[in-house]
């Protein structure tokens, strides 16, 4: 059996709703600035629009969204963000993974756990409620694992942290998901890469646990851009990191697309991947293929 994964990142919906000048007295004024100055010209609804049409329609089995649905964390930008999560498909068919814009304050942490709670739990978790990280959810023979890289930073800073707890969790999961013979992805915001700027703050760590346990795949997205890592696992395999643009992003190098994979775990237990990318077609605003995904060294 095949599971068809679309993967899509960094949505950046907007415009943003009326902001009080008392949510401005914190990490938010600058983020506000930025987004008044630069971000609310790069990102467009309607092409984020066109792209979950264009993705929608290749019925996926499955969505990983990883993170930064939201700007700058106002009490308002949840139902907004809620809502357009809904659109890309019931919570058992999407799998949402934080990132930095969602946990923009300490503040928006409890707002972060209740709105997205229904797409961040296990598929057997009693408590709908609130999210829990990491969780695990097996689609057509696949574990699709989420992690919550997003963290309140100070202003200026977007890295994000796993957290010892999160990361001693990852490898139980890891090694049970392994055990049971079943390819393991992984869904998570920041990239896990050391060169990365704005990266993961405890990379080291997150490592040793794919090198002790392996993975078959690392989703992220974060830097608005097209990227492809390798990390050797066990038995000196490569896991690939893959980085998908934003999905709203209008302008610079890398324009809005999203990812499709087509993952088949294979009776001797090894696991065949392909990845394609679709999204802006060049020099145009039109949605269409890009190519291949390169996920062999």
């Amino acid at each position: 059996m095949t599971l068809l994964l679309a993967h899509l990142t960094d949505a950046h919906i907007g415009p943003l709703p009326r902001v009080l000048r008392r949510e401005l007295m914190s990490k938010r004024i600058t983020g506000y600035i930025n987004f008044k100055v630069g971000r609310d010209r790069v990102h467009d609804m309607d092409v984020l629009a066109r792209l979950v049409a264009d993705m929608l329609a290749h019925r996926p089995d499955h969505v990983a969204m990883t993170g930064d649905i939201l700007n700058i964390g106002l009490q308002a930008e949840f139902p907004l963000a809620r809502a357009w999560l809904e659109t890309l498909g019931a919570p058992e068919q999407v799998s949402f993974a934080p990132g930095n814009h969602d946990a923009y304050i300490r503040s928006t942490l409890a707002h972060l756990t209740q709105t997205f709670a229904p797409y961040c739990r296990d598929d057997d978790a009693a408590d709908s409620v609130r999210s829990h990280f990491p969780y695990m959810r097996v689609r057509h023979g696949v574990a699709l694992i989420g992690l919550s890289t997003g963290v309140p930073t100070a202003p200026f800073i977007a890295s994000g942290r796993l957290g010892s707890t999160q990361i001693a969790a990852l490898a139980d999961i890891l090694a049970t998901a392994g055990a049971q013979g079943l390819p393991r992805v992984i869904m998570m915001h920041h990239p896990p890469v050391k060169a990365a700027a704005r990266g993961l703050t405890d990379v080291r760590a997150f490592e040793a646990v794919l090198r002790t346990h392996g993975a078959e795949l690392v989703l992220h997205g974060h830097n608005h851009s097209a990227s492809v890592h390798y990390l050797e696992g066990p038995g000196r395999r490569p896991i690939p990191f893959i980085g998908a643009p934003s999905a709203s992003l209008v302008r610079g190098r890398f324009r809005a697309a999203y990812h499709l994979y087509r993952i088949t775990p294979k009776p001797d237990g090894a696991v065949e991947i392909v990845g394609h990318s679709r999204g802006l077609q060049s020099g145009t605003l039109e949605i269409g293929d890009v190519g291949p995904l390169t996920l062999a060294r």
